[in-house]
């Protein structure tokens, strides 16, 4: 009997991920591993019966790998270790779905995260005696020893286009345009795209800025003769007080939001501009990804499973220097990769003339 990869993709969603499971299912296949896809997570396995399919190269047709999400579903809650019961009760489920793991006779799980997910992961790894690779997917791009995670480039395409599609009309009616962009932690995705996107002025949750050198930027713009301004800004960016501005989900969940509607009438206050504000949230996530993604998924894919196949675990596979190359899962997520100040973007924009509102 072939032995088993187990699949799953686990956190939030992001283009690129069915690009991965393609590449792991046909690269297991050709080494005569069986591919097994785990539903919805650790969730689906939870589930009686859990929650699995068989994954062969035939399902993957022309056009599953241009598709956004994922096939197999996803959570980004439902911790085993912390897990709210139906009655409200939290309880630590994690010999449950290890013993499920070993009841399918999985010899390997692929897991497709981020930091949170790894961190869960490689922690039922170690607690279970599980062979576990991991594949990094985030759009926020801020897990460590890796230069690039699937979803990213997605992101930063989605966000460059909505500021294309902003700058014509902000310039037609004498406005600046506030483009609010995801980032949890980090300030990647605000970041690249300004840069791509041309915006006058970056926020990123990096930098501490002010309202007084927004306003200054946007008088400086002006002064220049141009009738309009572009400002992107990640949703993690605190206001200049340092309150840190979130939405409350029904159940209680929080997310960040609401920083680009703070910011809105203070510049249009501070600088006698009309101002409107776009939030993109979870158009971010969605739709066909890039080429670059598909490239990515496709070489991560490929590399997971040549490590299960090594006997090599506990490891994530990441891109550097233009290579594909495995590092401890461990050492991935000890830290956030955050924005830095020698980061080569940041000396890119500041050479530019964009603004951090630092200044």
């Amino acid at each position: 009997m072939s032995k088993k990869i187990a699949i799953l993709t686990s956190g939030g969603d992001c283009a690129g991920l069915n690009a991965v499971i393609r590449a792991i299912t046909h690269r297991a296949h050709k080494l005569g591993w069986e591919a097994i896809g785990l539903e919805n997570g650790t969730a689906g396995i939870l589930e009686d019966p859990p929650r699995v399919r068989a994954l062969k190269p035939g399902d993957f047709g022309g056009t599953l790998m241009r598709q956004g999400g994922t096939i197999l579903g996803t959570t980004n809650s439902k911790n085993p270790f912390q897990y709210e019961m139906p009655n409200g009760e939290i309880k630590d489920r994690s010999d449950e779905i290890i013993a499920a793991f070993k009841a399918l006779e999985i010899d390997a799980i692929i897991g497709i995260g981020g930091d949170g997910s790894f961190a869960i992961l490689n922690k039922l790894a170690e607690q279970g005696g599980l062979n576990l690779v991991g594949i990094p997917k985030t759009i926020d791009n801020d897990l460590d020893m890796t230069d690039f995670s699937v979803g990213f480039d997605t992101a930063v395409a989605v966000a460059t286009e909505a500021l294309d599609r902003l700058q014509p009309t902000a310039a037609s009616h004498d406005r600046v345009m506030l483009l609010e962009v995801m980032g949890r932690d980090a300030g990647h995705i605000a970041l690249t795209a300004g840069i791509a996107g041309g915006v006058d002025i970056i926020l990123i949750p990096e930098i501490p800025y002010n309202v007084e050198s927004i306003a200054k930027k946007i008088a400086a713009v002006k002064e220049s003769g141009r009738n309009f301004a572009l400002v992107i800004v990640s949703e993690a960016v605190k206001t200049p007080g340092g309150e840190k501005l979130e939405v409350v989900y029904h159940g209680g969940e929080k997310r960040y939001g609401g920083i680009a509607e703070y910011l809105g009438p203070k510049v249009a206050e501070a600088t006698g501009f009309e101002t409107r504000v776009t939030v993109l949230g979870h158009v971010q996530r969605g739709g066909s990804p890039t080429y670059n993604d598909r490239l990515l998924a496709s070489a991560f894919g490929v590399k997971a499973v040549e490590l299960v196949n090594e006997g090599k675990f506990g490891r994530m596979v990441a891109w550097q220097d233009h290579n594909v190359v495995d590092v401890p899962i461990e050492d991935a997520i000890k830290r956030c990769r955050t924005v830095g100040p020698d980061d080569m973007l940041m000396h890119t924009a500041r050479s530019l003339g964009i603004s951090f509102g630092d200044e």
